[in-house]
């Protein structure tokens, strides 16, 4: 299957480097056109069927924010930002404009070829759609939505990466050393007292449901199926 591509970004060397990496790609086929600034990437768009956008976001003409705003009118095309501004509030717009997928510069190839795949293969139709639940908790990844007790509860990204984490491994201890490397990364230089914090935060946002995230004495937290009235 040949996947149509449409890359915005005004860095023709970055342009090139994408272009040359696909379009390499033996198992999948990946056919890409180039847009150099926001309004003519609008006008690909309007003009032509693309299976997914890769959009930066500091583009001349139109910005990528008001892009994606403007592309999620007429396509249901997944779309990737890639873009150097890896502030926190960036990412969160980027999602609640309908961003599928974040990465910030500089990025691995490789890991940015098994994001596109990966969406690609369930707006195709090829994955089933996953929702995670624990309880009343129900957390919709390719939405960036959670509903607790039928209200819909807005995060931070930190907040919702360790939610999502902690229902993607339900009942399983997981070790603050595990959740600081998978959420704050390797190179994070604060102290595990930050995952306590952001636990702390999850359970007063989630309310009653936030009994479901335990502490597991000198370990770390396991998130529970059940909402029992135990202490945490």
């Amino acid at each position: 299957m040949t996947y149509q591509i449409l890359l915005i970004e005004d860095d023709l060397q970055i342009c090139e480097i994408i272009t040359d990496y696909l379009t390499a790609q033996k198992e999948n086929a990946y056919q890409v056109r180039c847009a150099n600034d926001g309004e003519k990437g609008l006008e690909q768009i309007v003009e032509g069927q693309y299976d997914l956008v890769l959009l930066d976001i500091m583009l001349p003409e139109m910005d990528g924010f008001a892009l994606c705003r403007e592309l999620r009118k007429i396509s249901d095309a997944p779309i990737i930002f890639i873009t150097a501004r890896g502030r926190e509030e960036d990412k969160l717009r980027g999602y609640h404009l309908g961003c599928d997928d974040y990465l910030v510069k500089p990025f691995s190839l490789p890991i940015l070829q098994a994001k596109m795949l990966a969406l690609l293969k369930r707006s195709k139709g090829m994955v089933q759609s996953r929702v995670l639940t624990a309880g009343e908790i129900v957390l919709e990844p390719e939405r960036y939505r959670v509903c607790c007790e039928g209200r819909e509860i807005n995060f931070s990204y930190k907040e919702y990466e360790l939610l999502r984490y902690l229902m993607e491994h339900k009942e399983k201890v997981c070790t603050r050393e595990e959740l600081l490397i998978h959420i704050w990364g390797y190179d994070f230089g604060g102290n595990d007292r930050v995952v306590d914090n952001h636990v702390k935060k999850l359970r007063k946002k989630l309310g009653t449901q936030g009994r479901q995230i335990k502490t597991v004495i000198r370990k770390g937290y396991q998130l529970k199926e059940d909402s029992d009235e135990s202490k945490y």
